[in-house]
């Protein structure tokens, strides 16, 4: 139950174990398409998506490299640990970086983001990094909003978007949302093993692609806009991850895109609702408190200080259940409850009655009946079918099963 890499559902992991097949030519160059394919209709655009041997880290690097040159500012959002890393990157890269201040709280303050890009009158800031979830904090930023803002203030500034704790379980369109680049990875709700990066690209951000200066053979999109096969992957391809990935994108399809939206939405709905029922003083509580700006995909829950690690360890070593600790400033401070990609109403529920147990155990202040509290929630969702990609059973028939669940 951490934020990823997420478990594996079992065809993928028969998918892993396919034998290794001609690289060049044949079933391959099919699968990269029905890949390729997956891409475009996770990401909601009918522009050529990019697939790189890399996670995320690269995936980031790849952005900038395509679509920047050394001394080019960037403006990166705040809202967790994850934006500012990002630029980073760009710092390394020879950009020049710059953070908007924002809380670890709350979703980007677009107000402040236009003021900022309205004074950049010379127009320094050639692009603005966000992410649409952070999962150091479980923030969930407006996108629409988020170019909105950067529209209002007439800035032409690259809007890039990491939606790599998002993708394949919250509502992402990139073209209807103006989005210039967006980084995807393979291991959080795509249910595919760490090794694979992805990037969707709009039209403008192909403009600057023409002119950057830090285009490099291996990331670059030109070269992997070549018709050789071998080049979409800018040489030997990652054969089992593709087989893999192409499995995980069957299931989304299996289970409609909008059905996993919704219940992704359903079972954060659910670790909320525990969450808001076991807060009391001196205790528990979320990060993000805003209706609106909470993730789908991951639940960030504050503890009180030194009380992270006792608590991840009793649910580990107690009941095998491991759940993600708090990092960057939340160090120490959280822990992280990842409900993303292949997980459905039993596993969500079962992990938070062993952290009822675990705070219990332990000593940390809280009320009883989170579990509880958490079913109720999932009454209050209708899915369109009976059964998760996952095989498990639909929320609303758990939920009718309440004391068994438990």
């Amino acid at each position: 139950m951490i934020p990823g890499p997420t478990t594996l559902p079992g065809a993928v992991v028969q998918a892993l174990s396919r034998p290794a097949t001609d690289i060049y030519h044949g079933p391959l160059h099919d699968v990269s398409l029905d890949c390729l394919q997956g891409l475009s209709e996770l990401f909601g655009t009918r522009e050529r998506p990019y697939i790189f041997t890399a996670n995320g880290h690269g995936g980031w690097e790849a952005a900038l490299c395509n679509t920047l040159s050394r001394g080019d500012r960037v403006l990166a959002l705040e809202t967790g640990l994850f934006a500012p890393h990002w630029a980073e990157t760009a710092e390394t890269l020879g950009l020049s970086i710059e953070v908007l201040p924002g809380s670890w709280r709350r979703a980007v303050n677009c107000e402040a983001l236009a003021e900022r890009l309205r004074a950049d009158t010379t127009g320094s800031i050639r692009a603005i990094l966000t992410t649409q979830v952070d999962t150091a904090t479980g923030v969930l930023n407006d996108i629409p909003a988020i170019r909105g803002a950067i529209d209002g203030a007439s800035h032409d500034g690259l809007l890039m978007v990491d939606c790599i704790a998002s993708l394949g379980a919250t509502a992402f369109q990139f073209d209807a949302w103006k989005v210039d680049v967006a980084v995807a990875a393979s291991q959080k709700a795509l249910m595919t093993p760490p090794g694979l990066a992805f990037h969707a690209v709009s039209k403008k951000a192909r403009k600057a692609h023409q002119i950057a200066g830090l285009r490099t053979s291996y990331w670059d999109w030109s070269l992997r806009d070549r018709a050789d096969h071998y080049f979409w992957h800018s040489g030997t391809p990652p054969v089992s991850l593709l087989f893999g990935f192409q499995a995980a994108i069957q299931l989304i399809r299996e289970e409609g895109l909008a059905t996993v939206v919704a219940r992704h939405d359903a079972l954060a709905s659910a670790a909320r609702a525990a969450v808001e029922h076991w807060t009391m003083p001196g205790g528990v509580d979320l990060n993000v408190l805003t209706p609106g700006e909470q993730a789908g995909t991951v639940t960030v829950v504050r503890v009180p200080d030194g009380a992270a690690r006792p608590l991840v360890d009793f649910c580990k070593q107690t009941f095998g259940v491991l759940l993600g600790e708090g990092i960057g400033a939340l160090e120490g401070k959280a822990i992280r409850i990842g409900h993303m990609g292949h997980v459905g109403a039993p596993q969500l529920i079962g992990a938070l009655g062993c952290l009822e147990l675990g705070m219990r155990a332990i000593g940390i202040a809280h009320t009883s009946g989170g579990v509880e509290a958490a079913l109720a929630a999932l009454e209050g969702f209708a899915m369109e079918k009976p059964h998760t990609a996952s095989g498990e059973a639909s929320v609303i028939e758990i939920s009718k099963q309440k004391r068994g669940v438990v």
